[in-house]
């Protein structure tokens, strides 16, 4: 299923994309479904086999046309936001970092999050704001002290994401928080693909456009750290659970790293693109 967030009538909901473009609404085709998709995904296998059925005998009444709606982030205030930074090995090249032992891991928070066709707001405390195409994951049940081996049986799906980033302010200390934590800067959608749907989560290929422009274009199987050692790491220190997303961290090609430097101008659009998952499109306004 692609698994969506929506507002129709001034009500937010969850729906599944079907293949005329339009959204069944999930609750209205089965009222046992929540509305909300913390609570969907804190349903775990019973949720999702209850949505598949729900999806596969919906009524007409339960459809909406994806035009009368406005897409938000599938999981608008996910419990984490965990991000792994020099995760491909050209983009820690083109960093001048060498490849690191152990993930490195930031947080972003709830206030970046927006969804497809949002706004990234250009602060104007910062003339360096970059993009990061990045392959996401979402967590599907409460995780802890988890073997790589087991790891993916803990993934409800997966979503395209951009981790915005202001330069100047991240590099002003050894710890990134405040520059990955602006208003705007987590774009994340258009749809939460579940993991029945998606053959090999490592082998899919990702890419950036500005414009139409190719900026970033690479594929998941050149990640240093893959989806099950992330997990692996991860639970061995920290508690994840249903809806804490994680995003595995950027290609080369961001703008930093670019000669002349290219960064997000007022009147870009970006576009995230991951085989299977779709494209996620921002436009970018000035603060």
């Amino acid at each position: 299923m692609k698994l969506v967030t929506f507002v129709h009538n001034g009500h937010s909901r969850i729906g599944a994309l079907v293949g005329d473009g339009s959204i069944v609404d999930l609750n209205r085709a089965n009222p046992l479904l929540p509305a909300d998709m913390l609570a969907f995904l804190a349903g775990g296998s019973d949720a999702q086999n209850l949505a598949e059925k729900a999806l596969a005998s919906a009524l007409p009444s339960a459809l909406v046309a994806r035009s009368a709606v406005t897409l938000q982030a599938p999981i608008p205030r996910p419990g984490k936001i965990l991000c792994i930074g020099l995760n491909y090995r050209d983009h820690a090249a083109e960093s001048n970092q060498p490849i690191p032992q152990y993930p490195t891991v930031f947080a972003k928070y709830n206030n970046t999050i927006i969804g497809p066709g949002a706004a990234i707001v250009l602060p104007s405390v910062t003339e360096k704001v970059d993009y990061e195409a990045e392959f996401a994951f979402v967590i599907g049940r409460t995780a802890r002290n988890v073997q790589a081996a087991d790891a993916l049986n803990y993934v409800a799906g997966y979503l395209p994401f951009n981790d915005v980033s202001a330069r100047d302010y991240q590099m002003r200390t050894s710890q990134w928080t405040v520059g990955k934590t602006f208003d705007t800067f987590g774009p994340l959608g258009p749809a939460l693909v579940t993991a029945d749907e998606i053959a090999n989560p490592h082998d899919l290929d990702i890419q950036l456009t500005i414009n139409g422009e190719v900026l970033q274009s690479s594929n998941t199987s050149n990640l240093i750290f893959s989806i099950n050692e992330l997990i692996a790491d991860l639970t061995s220190f920290m508690t994840l659970e249903p809806g804490d997303i994680i995003s595995t961290g950027t290609p080369s090609g961001v703008g930093s790293a670019r000669k002349p430097q290219r960064w997000l101008r007022a009147g870009d659009v970006v576009a995230v693109t991951i085989e299977g998952l779709g494209t996620l499109e921002n436009p970018v306004v000035a603060g």
